[in-house]
């Protein structure tokens, strides 16, 4: 879908060019994007590849593991229902950890092994199709995203020459926590909302 919508754009884009005897700066604005588009590239790869083996390096070290203790007892506010030794609790962490630094795609593999292992988990159950309280919070909780260090908006706001690109901590710190007690109360309403009805 998103190829036929980027599509679409590029195409009535070179279309109102040829209308208003503009194809010269459209073809030229491609151009030019396409090469600011490379860069950016390169920059945020090289970002993303540093942080990705930091975190590499803080699981193989134990780091990850130990984190993911001290946040027991917020894994376990946020989901009553997995037990601490649950193979999931693991890649949750992982995952929380990751998106507070900003690096939603390093997060990503982490996120999706904790789906894969609550999906698992309920795959004996009446309706292994529906999504479970806890996968419904997991998920509601990686979209939110806390984020103490925004590393990708960092690097976009130095990659376009930003006077200050830390500028963006506090606002992002605000915005997501925002975000992430409106999902955590969201979740506790919902879960206790469908208790209520199963009495």
């Amino acid at each position: 879908m998103l190829n036929y919508l980027w599509g679409f754009m590029i195409l009535t884009g070179m279309l109102w060019g040829i209308a208003n005897n503009n194809l010269e700066a459209v073809t030229k604005g491609l151009l030019d994007s396409s090469a600011e588009a490379i860069t950016l590239g390169i920059t945020m790869a090289g970002i993303m590849a540093f942080w990705s083996g930091i975190l590499e390096v803080g699981n193989r070290a134990g780091l990850i593991e130990w984190l993911s203790k001290r946040l027991g007892p917020v894994l376990s506010f946020l989901f009553p229902d997995i037990e601490e030794d649950h193979p999931a609790r693991l890649p949750i962490a992982v995952n929380i950890v990751a998106n507070m630094l900003g690096l939603g795609m390093a997060a990503t593999p982490a996120g999706l092994e904790a789906m894969k292992l609550l999906q698992q988990e309920r795959g004996s159950r009446e309706e292994p199709d529906r999504a479970s309280d806890n996968m419904c919070t997991f998920l509601i909780i990686n979209i939110s995203s806390l984020q103490l260090v925004p590393v990708s908006m960092i690097a976009y706001r130095s990659q376009y020459g930003s006077v200050d690109p830390a500028a963006v901590l506090g606002p992002a710190l605000l915005a997501t926590g925002c975000s992430t007690l409106a999902a955590v109360i969201f979740c506790k309403l919902m879960a206790l909302k469908r208790a209520v009805r199963r009495r």
